[in-house]
């Protein structure tokens, strides 16, 4: 029986391995989606759906749900789930040690308003093109 519960655990480690690596896959893409989505506007408005969702969840107080997933999948192989966002949980712990989460909310923000006003800028360069 104790090797059924070690492989049920790894099981959920892996599993919560496989939702860090699509939350990293998700942070990728809302910063640098934009360079895929030329001539594509079905992915250009799924970027953009990803921008906005990036700034609401930086700026109230909710959880992602990638972050809430990977912590019970975590909680359910016997590793004590990060309390707080991923990036502070990972960047702290990486590359920024003691990094404020106020300047990392402020920093995701103005990735994704940038990235929101690439889009606003060729919205307005395609009208003056088709105006002139």
């Amino acid at each position: 029986m104790a090797g059924a519960s070690f492989t049920i655990r790894n099981t959920y480690s892996v599993l919560a391995a496989g939702v860090l690596s699509l939350h990293l896959l998700f942070i990728l893409w809302v910063i640098f989606g934009a360079l895929v989505t030329r001539h594509r506007p079905v992915l250009r408005w799924l970027h953009i759906c990803s921008l906005l969702w990036g700034i609401i969840i930086e700026l109230f107080p909710w959880s992602c749900p990638l972050t809430l997933l990977e912590n019970w999948l975590e909680s359910r192989a016997g590793v004590v789930p990060y309390q707080g966002g991923f990036l502070l949980h990972y960047l702290d712990a990486l590359v920024y040690p003691d990094i404020s989460p106020l300047l990392l909310t402020v920093v995701g923000v103005v990735v994704c308003v940038l990235n929101l006003g690439f889009y606003g800028f060729a919205l307005v360069r395609s009208q003056w093109r088709h105006q002139g």
